[in-house]
């Protein structure tokens, strides 16, 4: 493959369409093999934006912004990276020629629970929860009933957990209801899930692209409020659910096709695996791996859609813990202990023009060669000694 330099007649181009933290890695491995970057978002100084060649604030729910910028700029891979995103601009954009990561099909399935979990689930016969679609509070009554408590309720459409609650009893389904209904994204519809007694849940990151399909080790994680707060590799799971874990994940993104990262979530309990949702880009949990392999994720991303061969090293057990701000403000301030930075940990302050509480603003992230659990655990006591 020829490799050119940005900003000239014949540059690569790579277009983000959302330009949060995980965008900004995906810039920084792009930048580093001479790609021209693109980022795109809903407002200015997005942290991708912070460190792209161009930059340009839309209305990503607007069709025909999106297609402005995608036909002024003629990128030669668009990358979505937000759910929140006018898809029928993807389509026109593919229709006319533009490669858009992984396909605008896969884009359009796994931004809506609906999509994805019918097409896993019937098309692809992979092992779910049970599950109903509801519109009325009458009908999420009576989908509860039937499914049973304590259960999940989502919107079908949101991002980063938003809307997402669990509904222990019958008491909790008005609660439910409206959270999930003010939610960010579609809430016309949501969808009530079984609520599985699993005894973990994992990322499995998968890339591929027409030549291969690899794996990374298996991440492990801990929620809060449908938002990842901590995640470590490996995750210690018997091979026989690794195996089954890879298998869905092969069978997933083979369904879905394209080029690019994955982020297949999965539920285990002992030596069985269910498929809980997928994105077709990175992962925030699988922001871990850039502590623990030769290639992170967001390399791996970059590797997939220029074709390029996807092998990479494990280093060994990691960890990583989101720092989320405690105050509302225009002038972010982290204040971030020096013993945060060392021979085996260190920071990614995201560079968020605005913080609101709850907002991910930056990620500690730690290293063990051997033992994941040591490594949260200093990932965990790393985060302690933050604040804003």
């Amino acid at each position: 493959m020829k490799f050119s330099a940005p900003l000239k007649s014949d540059s690569i181009k790579i277009m983000l369409l959302g330009s949060g933290e995980l965008g900004k890695e995906v810039v920084i491995e792009a930048q580093r093999l001479g790609i021209e970057t693109i980022a795109v978002d809903s407002y200015n100084n997005a942290p991708a934006q912070l460190v792209a060649n161009k930059a340009y604030t839309i209305n990503m729910k607007n069709k025909n912004e999106i297609l402005d910028v995608i036909r002024r700029e003629k990128p030669d891979y668009i990358l979505p990276e937000v759910e929140a995103i006018n898809i029928d601009a993807l389509f026109t954009a593919e229709n006319e020629g533009y490669h858009v990561i992984p396909n605008a099909d896969a884009v359009n399935k796994t931004m809506n629970r609906k999509n994805i979990r019918e097409f896993a689930a019937v098309e692809l016969a992979l092992p779910t929860s049970k599950y109903e679609f509801v519109t009325t509070f009458e009908s999420l009554e009576s989908a509860a009933k039937k499914i049973g408590f304590p259960c999940v309720i989502k919107p079908v459409m949101s991002s980063s957990g938003h809307g997402q609650s669990i509904a222990r009893s019958q008491l909790d389904l008005s609660n439910s209801w409206e959270l999930a209904k003010e939610a960010r994204g579609d809430a016309s519809e949501l969808i009530v899930e079984e609520f599985i007694t699993f005894d973990y849940e994992i990322t499995l990151l998968t890339a591929r692209n027409e030549n291969q399909t690899v794996f990374c080790e298996p991440i492990g994680h801990i929620q809060q409020d449908g938002d990842y707060i901590f995640s470590w590799q490996p995750m210690n799971m018997s091979e026989t659910a690794k195996e089954k874990s890879k298998e869905i994940a092969k069978k997933i993104t083979d369904g879905l096709g394209g080029r690019g990262i994955f982020g297949v979530e999965l539920f285990v309990k002992g030596d069985e695996v269910y498929f809980s949702e997928v994105s077709p880009r990175p992962h925030d949990t699988g922001m871990v791996t850039m502590i623990t392999q030769s290639q992170s994720e967001f390399a791996l991303h970059i590797r997939a859609v220029l074709g390029l061969p996807l092998n990479f090293i494990d280093y060994g057990a990691g960890a990583s813990a989101a720092y989320k701000s405690k105050n509302d403000t225009f002038n972010p301030l982290i204040d971030i202990k020096n013993e945060a930075f060392t021979d085996t940990s260190f920071v990614r302050v995201f560079g968020k023009p605005q913080s609101h509480k709850g907002r991910r603003m930056a990620v500690a992230l730690s290293f063990d060669k051997n033992s994941s659990d040591k490594a949260l655990q200093q990932a965990k006591e790393l985060i302690e000694n933050f604040s804003d």
